[in-house]
């Protein structure tokens, strides 16, 4: 009786150990993201143009999959050269928290969705509107004097009486202004004119640019509104960050455009995309070659421009090598480039076939 009781308490204490060790495993968070290749989404039900013209083959954005590390994914990660760790603090700052910081990616993204739309539309030789309102602060700097004068949602507007309209001229603004000084700042907070004394300061060591300096304002981005016509939508769900900014602009344009580009293939690629439709480098592209192999896309469009080497074309065009994969990786560092590659590239490379 006494030896069988021993033996069950042993069983439950096992099992009890066991338990713990998976839920270690599995749920205990550590300082890292687990990243992985994610998938390859079809654009043709994400953007939508008035009246948009059909198409033969078919574009895809693809996406990098990201989730909080634990033991148990750290582990996973060991066995594949496309899983890895990379921790948090390369991708939130200071306080952030992780919800806070896929919101601003979801922010980034629709800025993403503007920039291609206004890209898209000018190569189309479409009408698109565009009204600049300012520069959006999102977050600061602990530390540093914006994070005292400014709030979350402030509207950014001039500098020392200098209009300011968006973000590239927000900086030109204080890159003529010597650390140490202060700079009249001009904003809207809930529709009431304010201004405020700002210093130009150094930022902190901890966020690696110690030699630069402004006014530690985290994470900025141009509020605008944008009219189209004919008017155009853009759902991407959950999905975040601006690197599908190019293949947004291209499903836009070929919607637009009675030519189909696709010639019936099956696109992708990745890329941030400005107003101007000038395409840049994006993180991760090593698993997005990964992810649009496994849906066998035809072309990967792959940026190659404004980085240091290896770009961002290099690492995609080593991975399909190494993957053996028999997509073709397509260098860009514009819209136009991929739009005049899908127009004639492509349609040699066909006739040659």
């Amino acid at each position: 009786m006494y030896h069988n009781r021993n033996r069950k308490m042993r069983r439950i204490i096992t099992a009890a150990v066991i338990a713990a060790v998976v839920l270690i495993l599995t749920q205990a968070p550590l300082p890292y993201y687990y990243i992985q290749p994610g998938s390859a989404a079809s654009l043709s039900s994400v953007v939508e143009v008035e009246e948009g013209a059909g198409e033969s083959g078919e574009m895809y954005l693809t996406t990098v999959y990201q989730q909080g590390a634990t033991p148990a994914l750290a582990l996973w990660s060991v066995f594949s050269p496309y899983r890895e760790l990379s921790p948090k603090d390369s991708y939130q700052f200071g306080d952030e928290s992780e919800e806070e910081f896929f919101e601003r990616q979801r922010q980034v993204m629709e800025s993403s969705q503007e920039s291609a739309e206004i890209a898209a539309y000018e190569a189309a030789g479409k009408t698109v509107n565009v009204k600049y309102r300012g520069v959006r602060a999102s977050d600061f700097i602990d530390g540093m004097d914006a994070a005292e004068k400014l709030e979350e949602g402030d509207l950014i507007q001039a500098v020392n009486g200098r209009e300011v309209q968006t973000l590239e001229e927000l900086n030109n603004a204080i890159e003529g202004i010597e650390t140490g000084e202060k700079a009249t700042i001009a904003f809207q907070r809930n529709k009431e004119q304010m201004e405020a004394e700002i210093a130009v300061e150094s930022f902190p060591a901890s966020t690696g640019e110690e030699e630069s300096s402004g006014l530690g304002i985290l994470y900025p981005y141009t509020e605008r509104s944008v009219s189209l016509n004919p008017e155009a939508t853009i759902d991407a769900g959950s999905i975040g960050g601006p690197s599908a900014g190019l293949m947004f602009a291209l499903e836009v344009y070929n919607q637009l455009t009675e030519e189909d580009i696709t010639g019936g293939k099956k696109i992708a690629g990745t890329g941030t995309i400005d107003e101007q439709g000038e395409v840049g480098p994006i993180g991760g592209i090593d698993k997005k070659i990964v992810a649009a192999d496994k849906k066998d896309i035809d072309v990967f469009f792959a940026p190659d421009a404004g980085m240091a080497s290896p770009s961002n074309y290099e690492i995609a065009r080593q991975t399909a090598r190494s993957i053996n994969s028999d997509m073709k990786v397509v260098p860009v560092a514009t819209l136009e480039e991929a739009v005049e590659y899908l127009k004639n590239d492509l349609k040699k490379a066909e006739s040659n076939s």
